[in-house]
């Protein structure tokens, strides 16, 4: 184990959620900023907003939380990204995206650059790439990062804004590949692959994309965790559901933390388990611990 302050980039989106009572900031890329911030990490946001309102408002919550915005790109054309947000009676969200939004114009500049040379750890994921033009940037700055940095490929296959490509693409570029486990027949069948069962569609990925590590959550059942050296399952917790915006993100932001401590196969699920299950238990993708750190408030979960 060691207390080094690793820089985390979660590279893509930012958005509002907006939601039946009221808006709620998120995006894949921030919440992940923001849990690996709590957890300890330098947390940055490489993303892009437009010169508006919400655009400003989004860069002031962020800063206030601690995460680093100084990688948030200002847009003069094309505004902040939005989603209208339903949540069911399980608290399991539907979402509808805007599109045309200022994270579909990633621009390739000297500080991401750099941003991408210095990094210890990337999350990406497939939605940020559904526009040419961030598709290119997200590819050059995985690119631009040192062979020894932690790529992760967070699946979102949200509405219809992926395709085989960029599946492809991303995870031949990947060292772990995090989705959930509505995800993984999707993407069996977009790659005209057989699916048997989790462990062995999981172990089919590994092999033909030269996976380090694969994770497939499970929502309220846990997860599996794959490297060629083993597997291991946990149960997940029962705790009640406020709603589960962000607790997938939560999850990558503790199953990270723990990979790039050298942490076994049971501790990087403990972690990541705890965490996503804490941001599922309370309102928005990114809740305050308080004055409690956030360590105290996981120590509470199950």
């Amino acid at each position: 184990m060691t207390n080094e302050r690793y820089k985390v980039v979660g590279l893509g989106e930012i958005l509002w959620d907006m939601l039946p009572n009221g808006k709620q900031l998120g995006g894949a890329p921030a919440n992940f900023a923001y849990i690996s911030t709590l957890l300890g990490a330098e947390g940055i946001v490489a993303s892009r907003v437009g010169s508006d309102s919400l655009g400003n408002e989004a860069l002031q919550q962020l800063a206030a939380l601690g995460v680093t915005t100084g990688f948030v790109q200002s847009d003069t054309v094309h505004p902040t990204g939005t989603v209208q947000v339903e949540v069911d009676h399980a608290g399991q969200p539907k979402f509808e995206i805007a599109e045309g939004v200022a994270w579909d114009f990633l621009e390739w500049t000297p500080d991401w650059q750099k941003l991408a040379e210095q990094a210890d750890a990337t999350c990406f994921g497939s939605l940020a790439q559904r526009a040419l033009a961030s598709r290119a940037t997200i590819r050059q700055f995985l690119g631009a990062a040192r062979k020894e940095a932690v790529r992760v490929f967070d699946v979102n296959l949200r509405q219809a804004f992926f395709s085989q490509e960029v599946l492809v693409e991303s995870m031949k570029v990947a060292d772990i590949v995090k989705l959930n486990h509505e995800e993984l027949p999707r993407i069996m069948q977009v790659f005209g692959l057989e699916h048997r069962d989790e462990i062995a569609a999981a172990d089919s990925l590994m092999e033909l994309h030269h996976l380090k590590l694969i994770c497939v959550t499970r929502g309220c059942r846990g997860s599996l965790l794959i490297r060629q050296q083993g597997l291991n399952e946990h149960p997940g917790y029962r705790i009640r559901v406020a709603d589960a915006i962000g607790a997938g993100d939560a999850f990558t932001a503790g199953l990270v933390h723990e990979y790039l401590r050298g942490s076994s196969l049971p501790e990087m699920n403990e972690t990541a388990n705890r965490v996503g299950a804490w941001v599922a238990s309370r309102l928005g993708a990114m809740p305050s611990p308080g004055e409690r750190r956030i360590r105290n408030e996981m120590v509470r979960i199950g």
